[in-house]
């Protein structure tokens, strides 16, 4: 772990962003440990994950994204990361389901330091057949998986499932899920991700420089569009006539909405078609946790792990997933 906080009083270890812009605007400084409230939790990370939304945060792209309460000119929090796995510290006085020592995994603002501050309802005990990267690997992407399937999705066995970005943090997840659901699979990915995306349990793999999966030729119930860029026209033309879109993200677009546009398209032509065209942001809550913590424990999903980066690394991480390289999770280590 390095130093500890007995080592440096009451400062720590963290990647700390003082202004929007690219990765290299990061910088592993000495701030405060996080104080905790009634009903939260200081948890010692042994391991944070990486994910788009991290990116996003970084740039402060697409404006939105600022004036959704991140800082319009500044990072409103300077220390970045959500994903964390670790143990806990210390507990606010009014924490019932934790004690200091317990394995946990969650979210929070600012897990890429050595300690975090986290409400009590978005943690969950860690499956102990998880190592603590394997398990930081799961909050935010496995929670945006399981939602857009079963909440959104209303995903039911027999169904025709196509996950577009397969291979990536959610995609991986959702083939699992999928999968374990009862549906018939088709994974859109990259050919060199082929290999991991047909070995998680899809039934069929696309490759997307070599197929389009959205040429109509074969129509699906569900159609999962991950961080994805295509048209919404394009994406409506691969589902049966009552079948159902779920937008899991988005990127391209303009710098102010983003990929964002599609989906306020959505929201405007869907009261006028047959088909489900769902937009919803994903949250992560203890109940869902510890439904996917089940899944684990009974061997159904097991996080897909490309590269762990050390915490001083955190910009690199960054850069690699936000490059397209990543084949599953990327975890920084602390």
């Amino acid at each position: 772990m390095g130093t500890t906080t007995a080592d440096r009083g009451t400062t720590m270890k963290a990647v700390v962003q003082d202004a929007y812009g690219p990765a290299d605007v990061l910088r592993l400084g000495d701030v405060p440990r996080p104080a905790i409230g009634d009903r939260e939790v200081l948890v010692r990370v042994q391991a944070a994950g990486v994910d788009p939304g991290v990116w996003h945060l970084l740039t402060g792209r697409p404006y939105l994204v600022r004036a959704m309460g991140y800082g319009l000119l500044r990072p409103r929090v300077r220390v970045r990361g959500s994903d964390l796995a670790g143990l806990v510290e210390a507990v606010g006085p009014e924490v019932t389901r934790f004690r200091p020592g317990d394995a946990v995994m969650g979210t929070c603002d600012g897990s890429f330091a050595e300690y975090a501050a986290a409400r009590e309802d978005r943690l969950a005990a860690k499956p102990a057949a998880l190592t603590f990267v394997q398990a930081a690997a799961v909050p935010v992407s496995a929670s945006a998986a399981l939602q857009a399937l079963r909440d959104q999705g209303g995903v039911q066995p027999g169904q025709r499932v196509l996950i577009m970005g397969a291979s990536g943090g959610v995609g991986t997840f959702a083939v699992q899920l999928a999968t374990a659901f009862g549906a018939e699979v088709t994974g859109v990915c990259r050919g060199a991700k082929a290999d991991l995306v047909r070995a998680l349990g899809a039934d069929h793999v696309v490759d997307h420089t070599r197929e389009d999966a959205l040429d109509g030729r074969r129509r699906y119930n569900l159609v999962l569009d991950i961080g994805g860029t295509r048209p919404l026209s394009h994406l409506r033309r691969a589902l049966t006539p009552r079948g159902t879109l779920v937008f899991v993200g988005g990127e391209g677009g303009g710098r102010w909405l983003g990929g964002t546009h599609r989906q306020l398209l959505a929201v405007a032509i869907g009261p006028f078609v047959r088909q489900r065209l769902r937009v919803f942001v994903s949250s992560e809550r203890h109940e869902d946790l510890e439904v996917l913590a089940g899944m684990i424990a009974a061997g159904t999903v097991t996080p897909a792990l490309d590269r762990t980066y050390p915490l001083a690394e955190a910009a690199a991480a960054i850069r690699y997933l936000a490059d397209g390289h990543a084949r599953g999770k990327v975890v920084l280590t602390v």
